[in-house]
């Protein structure tokens, strides 16, 4: 009866340390962790995510858990409802604001999306541990050179559909939706926005649509494969204003060029009458070309090209799935 709104799998250690970001209608929102991969959870005797007494903001929710560079195993992040930053520098079980993000001059002017006003992805960069870009629905990409002592928004060639015609490419305020990194380059970033599927190969300095070849434009998450470079996964959806899938069948999009083509990937899925959609953070892929999904109609599918099989079903709403190989 609590909702797990994130869970994170952190393999920086000899033994894999599990999260979930767990929010209680009663006790509220927490971070607890689990050493013996879920059979056991322990949760600290404190609020291990809170805003300093001296900001007027209440904890909503943890919307994303982010381990950080392999070269800092105690570093971890968390994204929050409201829209801030938090780091972890003893494996996830104190959280503390990071105050420059949330100073910035343009925080209140970030509005709430249609589930929230969060940061919902943390992108570390993986051969610079002073480089970290998140996102977050509304404000759009904004990016730190320098371990988060300071930030600039990261959003040129994104679009703001909703904005008036002659302001849709502001230099912040889009509605982004999800950011992935690209297992082989760095700089190589994917992102579903609002209305738009976009990459840029210079860490969010430009970026150019890639949406040519996709049944939509819409839809919420984003997956790069961990194993394979220039790899990358949607589940597109029609439209903002038509949010189901195209002809009502479940399928997955991936492109193996960074996006120049897209195809359907695999079969097996739902082929008619299929009115569910997939959350931003309901999918994950592994290192060994496998991708996982869940729907907001409670099922579970693994598989890829090779085919789907629907591994469970009747669940409540699959609001993130997280998949990693071990040993």
């Amino acid at each position: 009866m609590t909702a797990v709104y994130a869970v994170a799998v952190d393999t920086r250690r000899p033994t894999p340390r599990l999260f979930a970001a767990a929010t209680s209608e009663h006790w509220g929102p927490t971070i607890l962790h689990s050493d013996d991969l879920g059979a056991s959870w322990d949760e600290p005797d404190h609020a291990p995510v809170a805003f300093p007494k001296d900001i007027d903001a209440a904890l909503g929710r943890v919307w994303q858990i982010q381990p950080g560079p392999a070269s800092d195993p105690d570093l971890v992040y968390a994204g929050t409802e409201p829209s801030a930053l938090f780091v972890s520098h003893d494996g996830g079980v104190n959280f503390e604001l990071v105050r420059p993000l949330w100073d910035h001059p343009h925080r209140e002017n970030w509005a709430a999306g249609y589930g929230g006003q969060a940061i919902h992805t943390i992108v570390p960069h993986a051969g610079e541990p002073e480089r970290l870009l998140v996102a977050m629905s509304t404000g759009g990409v904004y990016r730190s050179f320098d371990g988060g002592a300071s930030w600039s928004p990261a959003n040129k060639g994104i679009k703001a559909t909703f904005n008036p015609e002659d302001q849709r490419y502001p230099e912040y305020g889009q509605c982004v939706h999800k950011v992935a990194g690209d297992c082989g380059d760095p700089d190589r970033l994917y992102l579903q926005n609002h209305n738009g599927v976009y990459r840029t190969d210079d860490w969010g300095g430009t970026w150019t649509s890639i949406a040519d070849g996709l049944p939509g434009e819409f839809g919420f998450p984003v997956v790069a494969n961990p194993a394979r470079p220039d790899h990358a996964y949607l589940f597109p959806l029609v439209s903002d204003y038509l949010r189901f899938t195209p002809e009502y069948r479940c399928r997955v999009y991936g492109t193996t060029d960074a996006g120049a083509t897209w195809a359907e990937v695999g079969a097996g899925l739902p082929a008619a009458g299929f009115y569910s959609i997939v959350l931003r953070d309901a999918f994950s892929a592994d290192a060994q070309d496998n991708l996982y999904f869940g729907t907001r109609s409670g099922e579970l599918y693994a598989g890829g090209a090779g085919g789907w099989t629907r591994v469970a079903e009747n669940l409540p709403d699959v609001l993130s799935v997280r998949a990693a190989t071990l040993g």
